[in-house]
């Protein structure tokens, strides 16, 4: 039989403590965003519908970006016990410069179209934490203003080569006078994907105001403020556009690019040179004799070709084949830190993450996107402790099983002739 008694007043209080109320309404929402899907919900309340998919969004079907993400989900970590992670180091060198953890921000378009912040969150996040920033062709803050923001850390300019190589090599000189370290020379968008959910919404530059453009406005008086009370949007690097996203994209992209073009930009960038959307073996060899520094992995977070190949699957065959030439970074799908520790596991020298940040910074601006890096940091280092390593270089393909759910067909039917051995 229990026997019962009243509480006493000493006994309670060491078990009742109260948090103290924070009155900063960005604050308290930020601070129950414990991973990028928290962020992404926080997000989507905040940013007009055609704004929020643009970043949400991928080409036709969404095949390429569902099937990036479930590959990340499709794997078995294989941890060792007992050993000593008191200690955890999560940064290392990456294109000859230390990072302080194995990602950075990917390029992204319209920034500031997202929040009001744009760039400048991201670059000032990044140079917080010790990671480089990348700025897009696409952006919307221009290059010597990231450099202002950022001027001591790693940033990275990532160039589509244009109709017009004058211009493309313009911004070159640009980046380069301005001392960004490194060139992203994207590869994957000689036309633009068909990114069918910014045709339904009607994505411009400015934005078109229907009935359905404001009553989705009317929950999100914060972003109308912030878009009609600051500097107009304008392109960083072009001169303003009227028209809609995809026809300005097409206006630009240059279908004629070659491997002879990309070596005539190597010739003329001081610094290191890195090609992005890379997408199978044969095209990794070619740039490995080339010349160039690295290469990303990248369907473009699926939002040019769908049905496109798996970075992280085509992940350990091209470091196998060509990652003693240069280094293999990838994007696509990352949406934690546990998505980076698998890539680092599989021989990746670093990851790009461009919706997470997009997601950051609009929940929250500049201290958005420095709880994104905070939130991918911190499961980075936990999963970094449940397997049993101190450093990124103790991480290694032993550590991570692919779990396969998409078998190419002729390795199935080779799978299947194989003697079972039993």
């Amino acid at each position: 039989m229990v026997e019962r008694r009243l509480p006493k007043v000493r006994d309670l209080a060491p078990l009742m403590h109260f948090k103290a109320p924070d009155l900063n309404a960005k604050r308290r929402r930020l601070d129950k965003a414990l991973t990028i899907a928290d962020l992404q919900k926080i997000a989507r309340r905040r940013t007009p519908k055609a704004a929020f998919d643009y970043t949400e969004g991928a080409a036709e079907g969404e095949i390429s970006l569902a099937r990036a993400r479930q590959a990340f989900e499709d794997i078995q970590f294989n941890p060792a016990i007992l050993r000593d992670v008191s200690t955890v180091k999560t940064g290392w060198d990456v294109l000859g410069a230390p990072v302080s953890l194995p990602f950075g921000i990917a390029p992204t378009g319209f920034t500031r179209m997202m929040q009001t912040e744009g760039e400048i969150a991201g670059a000032g996040a990044a140079a917080a934490a010790g990671i480089p920033f990348s700025l897009s062709t696409m952006g919307t803050t221009a290059i010597e203003d990231v450099k202002a923001t950022n001027p001591n850390g790693r940033n990275w300019f990532q160039l589509y080569m244009w109709k017009d190589r004058d211009r493309s090599m313009a911004l070159v000189d640009r980046a380069a006078a301005a001392g960004f370290d490194t060139l992203l020379v994207t590869v994957d968008v000689p036309v633009a994907g068909a990114r069918l959910r910014d045709k339904r919404n009607g994505f411009s530059i400015p934005p078109q105001l229907t009935l359905g453009t404001v009553v989705n406005a009317l929950p999100r008086p914060e972003w109308w403020i912030n878009f009609l009370t600051t500097e107009p949007l304008a392109f960083a690097s072009l001169d303003r556009w009227s028209g809609t996203v995809g026809e300005l994209l097409d206006s630009m992209f240059d279908p004629t690019v070659t491997f002879d073009d990309l070596a005539w930009i190597k010739a003329q960038w001081p610094g290191k040179i890195v090609v992005k959307g890379v997408q199978n073996l044969s095209d990794a060899r070619q740039l490995a004799d080339l010349g160039v520094d690295g290469i990303v992995l990248s369907n473009h977070g699926g939002r040019q070709l769908d049905r496109a190949p798996i970075p992280f699957h085509l992940l350990p065959e091209v470091v196998r084949e060509v990652g003693s030439e240069y280094e293999v970074h990838l994007d696509t799908g990352i949406m934690s830190g546990a998505d980076i520790v698998a890539a680092v596991a599989l021989g990746a020298r670093f990851t790009l993450v461009g919706r997470a940040y997009l997601y950051g910074l609009m929940a929250g601006g500049r201290e958005g996107v420095d709880r994104m890096i905070q939130i991918l940091g911190g499961e980075i280092t936990r999963t970094m402790r449940l397997l049993g390593v101190n450093s990124l270089e103790e991480l290694e393909p032993g550590h991570v099983t692919q779990l396969e759910r998409l078998i190419p067909r002729a390795r199935a039917e080779a799978a299947e002739r194989e003697p079972s051995g039993l």
